[in-house]
């Protein structure tokens, strides 16, 4: 008797197998911003690290260098977006404006980019945040079933969390 196979998402196989490419962590960021955007969309798209012992976050990826330049570092203010996305791993959508200025120091640039709303989903490993995956968009964008799509999309980012940096 023949089996019936599920069939794998095309989106996440593009995104693994970018994991082989030798020009890293570029090619699996590019291949997680274009699955992302086909999966779930976004006008805007980074990828965070979270630095626990100075409270930092550092941007190493983003799809508008401009406004979002890579290498960008901001300091984390303790509240309720740190403890539910940080300490809790849980990932936060704001999906107005209003949610965005309760969270975000730079909702003013956000809202000049035409977005007002935000997934951020968290990369973990052994019960530590150690980045997100950032998607902004229009107010209204983001909802729970979106959580579940870029759950996978955000672990297969860890690889190139946990890969120390190469000069």
């Amino acid at each position: 008797m023949r089996r019936t196979r599920s069939k794998t998402d095309p989106l996440l196989c593009a995104v693994a197998s970018a994991q082989d490419k030798v020009d890293q962590p570029g090619a699996l960021f590019g291949a997680l911003d274009q699955a992302l955007q086909s999966a779930i969309g976004h006008k805007l798209f980074t990828i965070l690290t979270y630095e626990g012992e100075t409270g930092e976050a550092a941007r190493i990826y983003s799809n508008l260098p401009g406004p979002y330049p890579r290498d960008g570092r901001k300091r984390l203010a303790p509240g309720p977006w740190t403890e539910a996305v940080l300490e809790r791993g849980e990932a936060y959508i704001g999906r107005t404006h209003d949610d965005l200025r309760n969270v975000f120091s730079d909702h003013a640039l956000i809202a000049s980019l035409g977005c007002a709303s935000v997934l951020n989903m968290p990369v973990r490993w052994r019960g530590r945040t150690l980045g997100s995956l950032n998607l902004l968009h229009e107010a209204g964008w983001y909802d729970e079933d979106d959580v579940a799509a870029c759950l996978p999309f955000a672990q297969l980012t860890l690889p190139a969390l946990l890969a120390p940096a190469q000069p």
